[in-house]
């Protein structure tokens, strides 16, 4: 057979989001798309800040020699630099130009940084529930991904930490604003975890996927994870908090208090072309330059977020508010969320288990849909508990 036998393992056990997304484009044609509720894809359906709209119209119309050939592989100098400003002022770091990849979102600044950091055999620990897509990311690598539970409000348990750790432990990855749960690590949790990392035999890095560190609820912050914890590196992209999820445009930030930096700037700048990135899209680095401090209105999240949880909480499930992102994970009615998302879909509400995330007994419903989707949703949702559960009540909502 001409495909490689991992690549075949790898398709078997492929994300549920897309195979949900899929299953959502069937059902649309067979029932049309008013009766389908399709909460599977964290796919922003805002539109762009306008700022970020204009700085795009400038940029395509003036004229810029060279902007169009390849560059350093690392990125324009002066877009780095300006994301290296931002950093300094928001982690009271010393982050220099020389720190800052420019790269295809957050997933290629993460798959960089791992062909940058991994031999064969090497360990990266993942904690879970956790984006699939880091299993991918890290096996393309040579790596093993070691899944560490969360405790019992989805955060990052130290003590758990501490006991995966092997000599052949080279990261651990960070997701906050967390997918899926939505949970906000908040200062306390990293100070722990830099602990367990000081007490280590040898330097571990903590990758920081910071896709959804502006999306945040309640007026709240997510804490700086640089500031808190030195041997970091922050992933991060303009896909979730500008909805350019398409334009594949983000960055790799190394830490100036990472061991080795000179080093490790030269592996990942190299992993860029050698993984074929080559370069980030050219007229995206000049837009994101321009408009970086713009964002997508978070409130259109939160009254998303309060509408469903708080319907859900009426017909009876077990509801916990995210702090942030754009998910909401609800415990599923019976143990078996496999069966109750295919419930769900007979009802057609389509949503992704918790299986696919590595934590059973939830879904993941994403809130990147139309208000008046949620709203119409609803008795679709009542009628699978009823059915299900065969009871009717009102719970409060938890918060994280």
């Amino acid at each position: 057979m001409l495909v490689a036998n991992t690549i075949t393992e790898q398709i078997t056990r492929a994300s549920w989001i897309r195979h949900m997304f899929n299953e959502g484009e069937r059902l649309k044609k067979e029932r049309g798309p008013e009766n389908v509720y399709d909460y599977s894809l964290g796919n922003p359906e805002v539109e762009p800040p306008e700022e970020v709209l204009e700085a795009l119209r400038r940029v395509a119309c003036e004229s810029h020699p060279g902007s169009h050939r390849y560059m350093s592989n690392a990125g324009f100098p002066h877009v780095r630099e300006v994301i290296a400003q931002r950093l300094r002022k928001d982690t009271g770091l010393g982050f220099t130009t020389d720190d800052i990849l420019m790269t295809a979102g957050a997933a290629g600044a993460c798959s960089i940084l791992l062909a940058a950091i991994l031999d064969p055999g090497d360990e990266v620990i993942v904690l879970s529930p956790y984006f699939p897509e880091y299993q991918f990311y890290i096996a393309h690598h040579g790596g093993r991904m070691v899944c560490v539970e969360t405790d019992d409000n989805f955060l990052p348990d130290s003590a758990r930490i501490a006991a995966a750790m092997t000599p052949r432990t080279k990261a651990i990855l960070l997701n906050t604003p967390n997918n899926p749960t939505g949970c906000v690590y908040p200062e306390k949790v990293l100070r722990d975890l830099n602990s367990v990392l000081v007490r280590a035999n040898q330097p571990v890095m903590v990758i920081s996927d910071e896709v959804y560190k502006h999306l945040v609820f309640d007026g709240k912050r997510q804490a700086e994870v640089a500031s808190i914890i030195p041997h970091t590196a922050i992933c991060n992209s303009a896909s979730k908090s500008q909805a350019l999820s398409g334009e594949r445009i983000g960055y790799l930030a190394l830490s100036p208090l990472l061991p080795d930096i000179g080093a490790l700037r030269a592996a990942c700048t190299f992993a860029i072309r050698t993984l074929g990135f080559i370069n980030a899209s050219a007229l995206w680095q000049l837009v994101l330059a321009e408009a970086q401090d713009a964002m997508v209105e978070v409130a259109y999240y939160q009254q998303k977020r309060d509408l469903l949880c708080e319907a859900l909480a009426r017909i009876g499930y077990d509801v916990t508010k995210p702090e942030g992102s754009f998910y909401v994970f609800l415990k599923t009615p019976i143990p078996d969320d496999i069966e109750f998302v295919r419930f769900l879909s007979a009802e057609g509400v389509l949503c992704v288990p918790g299986t696919g995330f590595g934590r059973s007994g939830y879904i993941r419903l994403s809130l990147t849909v139309p208000r008046e989707m949620i709203e119409r949703s609803i008795s679709a949702f009542e009628k699978a508990f009823q059915q299900l559960t065969g009871k009717a009540g009102t719970k409060k909502v938890a918060q994280v």
